[in-house]
């Protein structure tokens, strides 16, 4: 019998959370910034910026992992969200790319948990609705497909991310 994989909405911290894996919205560098990204950074401590300096960087839509370091989750999934222009770029798909990514790296590292920021809707400007409706048709559609990771969560830090979201999930369930 095939397990489903669940998913959630929570306001939190995603660096507090102890879970397989965290995603990390990043710049192309992995280097750190602001928001969500040096939040992780700073949280993970100076040897996660060390591995993600044997990275290379990392193109928008794909994704890279790393150790978590001090942070209670055991990966960091580094992924580089489109910067919003407008939605004639292929911001969706490329948006889309990246909860792939990251899912298909946790599936390699065979995380059964997995937390996920809003990805590219801080600096990078994705307005939140249409975030919140592309990256939960992802994940819908690559759980479709896999098993694993069995905890898909959006830990999502202010109430207007929180309520995209959810207004998002209330048509899937």
């Amino acid at each position: 019998m095939s397990r489903r994989s669940r998913i959630e909405i929570v306001r939190g911290d995603i660096t507090k959370l102890a879970v397989d894996a965290i995603v990390n919205a990043a710049n192309e560098s992995l280097l750190g910034g602001g928001g969500v990204d040096g939040a992780i950074h700073r949280a993970a401590g100076p040897d996660l910026l060390t591995e993600c300096h044997t990275l290379g960087g990392c193109p928008t839509g794909e994704a890279r992992i790393t150790n978590g370091y001090r942070l209670p989750a055991k990966y960091v999934i580094h992924t580089v969200g489109p910067i919003w222009r407008g939605g004639a770029h292929v911001e969706s798909a490329l948006l889309a790319s990246c909860y792939r990514s990251s899912l298909a790296l946790a599936r390699e590292y065979q995380c059964q948990s997995v937390a996920f920021p809003a990805i590219s809707c801080g600096v990078f400007g994705y307005p939140l609705n249409l975030a919140a409706r592309t990256s939960i048709e992802a994940v819908v559609e690559y759980l479709a497909k896999n098993e694993v990771p069995a905890l898909v969560q959006w830990v999502l830090f202010d109430s207007n991310a929180f309520d995209a979201w959810a207004g998002a999930m209330a048509p899937v369930g």
